[in-house]
């Protein structure tokens, strides 16, 4: 499935949004969900029917990678939050 980014959430049909077991309990969270040909959409669970933004899955192996090395970390505020 060709998907352009920034595609509305509701057209990506019937998928299965998955958010981490670290969210934030306010619903500020990120929620992926599997696509066909191992692409994955990630959106905002506060806007659960706008834009999702799909990556396939050399771009987000290569994201999670950097996350889990700490890549990203000087851009958290509060290095203490379980938040997602």
């Amino acid at each position: 499935m060709q998907v352009d980014n920034g595609v509305p959430a509701g057209r990506l049909g019937t998928v299965e949004w998955r958010k981490s077991n670290h969210s934030n309990p306010n619903g500020e969270c990120v929620e992926l969900a599997g696509l066909s040909g191992g692409q994955v959409a990630v959106r905002n669970s506060r806007d659960p029917r706008g834009p999702a933004l799909v990556y396939g899955p050399a771009g987000l192996a290569a994201f999670l990678r950097a996350a889990k090395e700490g890549d990203f970390d000087d851009l958290v505020a509060d290095r203490g939050t379980t938040g997602a």
